[in-house]
C-alpha cells in the first residue's frame, strides 16, 4: 500500500528487454534507507518488487500484464521515474490509498501555469472516467492528485510548486502516456452495488447516501 507522496526521482540505470516483459535497474538514493530484497517500490505509481539491490541500485521485473497496463514499456534507459516504498505502518498518510495497480493510462493534453501553480489537464477512455469526480482523488504516475476539473473525456489537476519540483510530472510533453490509478474507494461501491446483496443505488437513496 502506498500514499501517492513520492519520495524521490529515481533513473533506469538500465532495461533487460524480454519478449513480453521487461527487468528493470534502477538508481536512487533516499529509498535505500531501509529498502530489503521484496520490499515493494512504486515506479511511477506501479507496485513492483525489488528484486536485488546492489548499492543504490535495484532490480525489479515488470511482468507482461504490467507492461500492457502501463507506460513502463515506453521507459529507456535514463529515464527518470518517481518511488515511492510501500507506507509503514507507523507513517502519516499524506495523500490517499494508493494500492500501485494500474487502471490503466491517459494522456497529457496539457500543461499551462497559473501563477504558482500548474493545471495539468489529461485525456482518458471512459473506464478511467467514471471514477473521476470533482474534489476526488487520482493517481498520476504515482503521484496523490486532486482532480479540479472534470470533463466528458479528460480531467484536471493543479500542482503546487512543491509536486512540481519533485516529481517528473512537469518534464511530460503534449502527447505523453501516464499511469493512472483510480480512487480505490469508488471501485469497491461500484463492486458491491452490482453483487445481488441488497445494495442498490435506491438502497443508498433511502438512507441519505
Amino acid at each position: 500500500m502506498f500514499t501517492g507522496i513520492i519520495e524521490e526521482i529515481g533513473k533506469i540505470s538500465s532495461i533487460k528487454h524480454n519478449s513480453l516483459s521487461c527487468e528493470l535497474t534502477i538508481s536512487a538514493s533516499v529509498i535505500f534507507d531501509d529498502l530489503k530484497t521484496g520490499d515493494s517500490v512504486a515506479v511511477n505509481g506501479t507496485c513492483l518488487t525489488a528484486s536485488y539491490i546492489d548499492g543504490h541500485t535495484f532490480k525489479a521485473d515488470v511482468m507482461a500484464e504490467t507492461m500492457r497496463k502501463s507506460n513502463l514499456g515506453l521507459l529507456k534507459t535514463g529515464s527518470n521515474v518517481n518511488l515511492e516504498r510501500a507506507m509503514p505502518v507507523n507513517g502519516r498518510f499524506g495523500g490517499h490509498i494508493v494500492s500501485g495497480h494500474i487502471d490503466g493510462t491517459g494522456f497529457i493534453q496539457s500543461l499551462v501555469r497559473e501563477d504558482n501553480a500548474v493545471w495539468a489537464t489529461v485525456t482518458a477512455d471512459e473506464n478511467i472516467m467514471k471514477y473521476i469526480i470533482m474534489k476526488g482523488s487520482v493517481a498520476i504516475d504515482g503521484i496523490s492528485l486532486t482532480v479540479a476539473k472534470v470533463y466528458k473525456d479528460a480531467f484536471a489537476v493543479s500542482l503546487i510548486p512543491h509536486t512540481a519540483c519533485e516529481t517528473t510530472l512537469l518534464s511530460r510533453r503534449s502527447g505523453d502516456k501516464v499511469n493512472l490509478e483510480c480512487d480505490i474507494i469508488g471501485k469497491y461501491v461500484e463492486k458491491l452495488i452490482g453483487k445481488s446483496n441488497g445494495i442498490t443505488e435506491d438502497f443508498l437513496k433511502k438512507y441519505n447516501f
